[in-house]
C-alpha cells in the first residue's frame, strides 16, 4: 500500500479544482446576477469555465480529430483507425483512408511515451497522411492496466517495436520522435542480429537523446543530479483504488506534467491569465489557440515506473545506447550490425529537451554502415516541438525526410531478397 495514498491525494486534489471551476461556473453564471451587471461575476465564471477545462484535461485521453481525408478525386474519405497489432502496453494503429489507392510509401511513426499521448504527434499524422500508408505506436496509460499484465521496461519496448517492425515487413520507413529514437535504434539492430530480413528501408531519429552527454540540457543534468535511489523514492508511486491498474507501480503524469510547466512556469501563467480575460470579454472559443494547445499538453499519461527508471538509469547514467553495450535479456545488442539500413537524424537548433549534438550521435555507432547511407539534417530556429509539428516541420523538415525515404526505398528490398536466396 505504499505511496497509494499520495496518489490518490493527487487525484483528489486535481479532482477538487475541477470542482472548484465547475462550481465557480455555474454561480457566476446564475441568470439572477444579470439583474445588476457587475464584472466581477464575469470574471468568476470566465476563471471557473477555464479551471474547470484546465483539470479535466489531465485525465482525458484526447481524440485523434482526423475524420476525412481529401483524395485526388476530390471527394472527401473518411479516415478509418485501425489497430493492426494489439499489446498489453501498446496498440500499433494505422490510418487507413478507404476508397483511396494504396500509397507507395510505408510509414511507421514511433510515438515518445514521456507523458503524453501518441495524440500529440497528430499534426505529424495529418502532414504524413496525404501521401503515405501512416502507422503509429499507440501507447496505453499505464493506470490503466492491470498488474497482471507483468513488468514493462526499455528491452520490452525495444522488443515491441521490433515486433511492429516485423508485423510491418521489410519495406516500412521507421520515424522515431524524440524519446523512442535510441530503443527505435536498438530495435533495428536487434532485428540486423535476429531477423535481417525484417529490417526496415530507413530510419529517421528526429530529436532522439542518442547520446545525452553529448550536450548537456536541463533534462540531463536532471538525470546527472539525482540518484536512482532519490528518483524511486520521490517520483515513484502505486496506482490508486479508482483505475483498473490498481497497485501498479508508476511515474504519474501529473508529475510530469508539473514539471513540464515548471520549466516555463511565467509563460504557462500568463497564457492562463490571458485566456481567462478572453473568456470574461467573449473572445475565446472551444478550438481557438489555447485549447488547441493545452487541450494536448495537459492530457498527461502514466508510465510504467519500471521504464521510467530503467530509461534515466540505462539511457541517461549508464549510456548504454551511446557506448553500444545494450543488452537484452543478457545478449548485447550492437549498433554495428546495422549495414544495410538508410539512416537520418534530425535535430532543431533551438531544442532546449534534446539539444544539437545528442542525436546526431547516432551516425557514428553505425559503423557497418556505408557513409551515403547516413544522413543529419540540423533545422536552425527549430525548437524541439517543432522539429516534427509546425511550420519548420512542414515547410523544411518533412520534405527533406520524404526524399531520404525516396532515395533509399529499394535498399532493404534487395537485402531481404538476398537473405531470402541465401
Amino acid at each position: 500500500m505504499r505511496y497509494m495514498v499520495t496518489y490518490d491525494m493527487m487525484e483528489t486534489m486535481r479532482n477538487a479544482n475541477q470542482w472548484l471551476g465547475a462550481t465557480a461556473l455555474s454561480m457566476a453564471s446564475y441568470p439572477i446576477f444579470s439583474m445588476t451587471p457587475n464584472p466581477a461575476f464575469q470574471w468568476l465564471a470566465a476563471w471557473g469555465e477555464v479551471t474547470e477545462r484546465t483539470f479535466d484535461r489531465m485525465v482525458t485521453k484526447p481524440d485523434w480529430g482526423i475524420r476525412t481525408f481529401t483524395c485526388e478525386d476530390g471527394k472527401d474519405h473518411l479516415v478509418s483507425i485501425d489497430t493492426v497489432v494489439e499489446k498489453p502496453f501498446c496498440n500499433l494503429l494505422h490510418f487507413s483512408v478507404p476508397g483511396r489507392r494504396k500509397m507507395k510509401r510505408k510509414i511507421l511513426l514511433v510515438a515518445p511515451m514521456s507523458g503524453h499521448y501518441a495524440t500529440l504527434l497528430r499534426s505529424t499524422v495529418k502532414s504524413l497522411l496525404v501521401d503515405n500508408e501512416v502507422y503509429i505506436t499507440d501507447w496505453h496509460n499505464a493506470r490503466d492496466i492491470p498488474v497482471s499484465a507483468g513488468k514493462f521496461d526499455v528491452e520490452d519496448s525495444t522488443l515491441y517495436l521490433a515486433e511492429f517492425m516485423k508485423a510491418l515487413g521489410p519495406d516500412t520507413h521507421v520515424v522515431a520522435v524524440c524519446q523512442p529514437a535510441p530503443l527505435a535504434l536498438a530495435a533495428t539492430a536487434y532485428l540486423a542480429q535476429e531477423d535481417p530480413a525484417a529490417q526496415p528501408r530507413s530510419l529517421i531519429l528526429i530529436g532522439g537523446p542518442i547520446d545525452p552527454d553529448a550536450a548537456a540540457t536541463e533534462v540531463t543534468d536532471f538525470g546527472r543530479r539525482v540518484t536512482m535511489g532519490q528518483l524511486e523514492q520521490t517520483m515513484i508511486q502505486r496506482v490508486g483504488f479508482k483505475y483498473p491498474g490498481v497497485g501498479r507501480m508508476v511515474y504519474p503524469g501529473l508529475l510530469q506534467l508539473a514539471s513540464f510547466i515548471s520549466m516555463n512556469s511565467e509563460t504557462h501563467a500568463k497564457a492562463f491569465s490571458d485566456q481567462i480575460a478572453r473568456v470574461a470579454r467573449g473572445e475565446d472559443g472551444d478550438h481557438d489557440r489555447h485549447n488547441r494547445f493545452y487541450d494536448e499538453y495537459l492530457a498527461v499519461m502514466d508510465m510504467p515506473a519500471e521504464f521510467y527508471l530503467s530509461t534515466v538509469e540505462r539511457i541517461f547514467k549508464g549510456l548504454e545506447i551511446a557506448n553500444n553495450e545494450f543488452t537484452i535479456e543478457g545478449k548485447h545488442v550492437d549498433i554495428g550490425k546495422i549495414d544495410n539500413v538508410a539512416v537520418m537524424t534530425v535535430e532543431g537548433g533551438n531544442d532546449d529537451i534534446s539539444a544539437p549534438g545528442q542525436c546526431i550521435a547516432a551516425l557514428d555507432l553505425l559503423t557497418g554502415l556505408p557513409d551515403d547511407k547516413k544522413k543529419n539534417h540540423l533545422e536552425p530556429d527549430a525548437g524541439h516541438y517543432g522539429i516534427f509539428a509546425g511550420s519548420s516541420w512542414r515547410n523544411n523538415i518533412r520534405p527533406v525526410v520524404l526524399k531520404f525515404m525516396d532515395e533509399h526505398s529499394g535498399t532493404a528490398k534487395k537485402a531481404a531478397n538476398k537473405n531470402a536466396a541465401a
